[in-house]
């Protein structure tokens, strides 16, 4: 299990460009979990997609920049 994961959706252009911004930032690896198919995701993420949970529950909510998701994978130690 990844440290990390990316709740998005399919046919999203913020979800790509989260994924753009995650590859600048270097973020370790992550899983990504599509919420179109998910009902309880889909209520819970909704139109707040991309979001950037981390292992210990904390998530960051879009927008975000390179340094941004850095420093908040910095705080899983």
């Amino acid at each position: 299990m990844s440290a990390f994961t990316l709740f998005q959706r399919d046919d999203c252009h913020l979800c790509d460009q989260a994924l753009a911004v995650l590859a600048e930032a270097r973020l370790p690896e992550f899983e990504s979990v599509w919420i179109d198919d998910d009902d309880a995701l889909e209520a819970r993420y909704g139109i707040r997609v991309p979001v950037l949970r981390r292992g210990d529950g904390e998530e960051l909510e879009w927008p975000f920049d390179a340094a941004t998701v850095r420093a908040f994978a910095s705080h899983t130690r």
